[in-house]
């Protein structure tokens, strides 16, 4: 695989891996990725995380600010195969159509299950057992084209976004190792989606990350794991939020949903409405992340007994 021309579009921590991986094995002549954002205070210009290894490894960079309009750049840079990962826009036909093998892209979902820009949230949120990478042709659709190859993962209870990006970014890697032979041979299969099947998993927004303490207790436990470390589900306790970044439940009966029932030594127990949601780590209006075994130590138990949680 080390003569096969191979640009790689990427952004996030997700990509990296799959653009190591590549690295190692092919020629990567080209790296494409989001502009660089600025963060912090002072509004710094930081650079992609794909930008950061492609400048370790002298590898020529492009960065469009809307690649609709400004690609020209990749249709002049001679390549084999072209090859996607949490890019982050929509890539032009003129782009999909530039490369003899097509273009690749490594979906972090088992297609056609949670098409778009979230599937890892999504199947969290969603209270799926499994989920897994799916190797796949890129066509003009949203994660519309025919599949090449599929690695599934079982979902473990105490994953969270952060520990299931993790897996699934190596899993990804691994996978697209192990199918390029055969795409570079055009020995590979073309498997079509089901579109009956598909269902699309859009970034998340302020509204999921809002807790509902009318809901079950097994949906909030979703929604607080499939939130963690990022965006973080949150709640309203006299109008200033609270991000809850882990919990338990328990059923129970003659709930009052969103009011506190309990204190323990390591949680804050409130209602829903089949149970008692135990918070157990959470990050206080103003504060830093804590366990709430140490917020307990600052704030009198009457007070939170109080707490006022606004919908």
């Amino acid at each position: 695989m080390k003569n096969t021309k191979v640009i790689f579009m990427g952004t996030p921590d997700f990509s990296v891996p799959v653009f190591k991986m590549l690295i190692e094995e092919t020629d990567v002549v080209l790296a494409v990725t989001q502009p660089d954002k600025p963060v912090g205070r002072h509004h710094e210009l930081k650079p992609t995380p794909i930008k950061e290894v492609a400048l370790e490894n002298n590898i020529p960079i492009f960065q469009p600010k809307k690649i609709k309009e400004e690609y020209e750049k990749i249709l002049n840079t001679p390549c084999d195969i072209i090859i996607t990962c949490a890019y982050g826009q929509i890539i032009p036909e003129e782009i999909l159509n530039y490369p003899k093998l097509g273009c690749v892209n490594v979906h972090a979902s088992l297609l056609p299950k949670y098409r778009g820009g979230a599937p890892i949230h999504w199947c969290l949120l969603n209270g799926e057992e499994k989920t897994g990478v799916t190797i796949m042709y890129m066509d003009k659709g949203m994660d519309t084209g025919d599949m090449i190859s599929k690695k599934e993962y079982v979902i473990k209870k105490t994953d969270n976004v952060g520990i299931l990006h993790e897996e699934l970014s190596k899993i990804g890697a691994e996978l697209l190792k192990e199918t390029l032979p055969s795409i570079i041979a055009g020995t590979n299969e073309r498997i079509k989606q089901n579109n009956d099947e598909a269902t699309y998993a859009y970034n998340i927004t302020r509204k999921e990350e809002r807790i509902d303490f009318s809901r079950t207790g097994l949906e909030i436990q979703n929604q607080i794991r499939g939130l963690n470390p990022w965006p973080t589900a949150n709640f309203l306790v006299n109008n200033e939020e609270f991000k809850a970044l882990e919990a338990t439940f328990e059923k129970k009966e003659n709930t009052t949903p969103g009011t506190v029932r309990e204190i323990t030594k390591d949680a804050i127990g409130i209602d829903c409405i089949d149970g008692v949601i135990y918070l157990t780590k959470i990050k206080p209006f103003g504060k830093k992340i804590m366990n709430v075994k140490d917020y307990l130590n600052g704030v009198k138990k009457e007070t939170i007994l109080n707490w006022v949680i606004n919908e």
